[in-house]
C-alpha cells in the first residue's frame, strides 16, 4: 500500500515549493500565502514544516504528508 508520504516524495522530492504545496492542497499559490500568514491552528501546523533557503521558502514533504494523513 502506498502512503501519502511515498506519493508526495516520488512526485516532488523531499521539499515542496509554495506552488507545489498549493497544487497538493488544490489552492492557488497566492491564496495559500494569505492563509499561511493568517493566525490559526492549520497555518501553524503547515508553517512548522517551513524551511527557508536563501530567499526561497520550502516545506518538508514528510511533515506535510503527516499533517495530511493525521490532521
Amino acid at each position: 500500500m502506498t502512503t501519502i508520504e511515498d506519493t508526495l516524495l516520488n512526485r516532488y522530492g523531499p521539499l515542496l515549493s509554495i506552488g507545489q504545496l498549493a497544487t497538493v492542497l488544490d489552492r492557488s499559490p497566492e491564496g495559500l500565502r494569505i492563509s499561511l500568514r493568517s493566525p490559526g491552528d492549520w497555518s501553524t501546523k503547515i508553517n512548522s514544516a517551513r524551511l527557508k533557503i536563501g530567499r526561497r521558502v520550502y516545506f518538508r514533504t514528510s511533515q506535510v504528508a503527516d499533517l495530511l494523513a493525521n490532521g
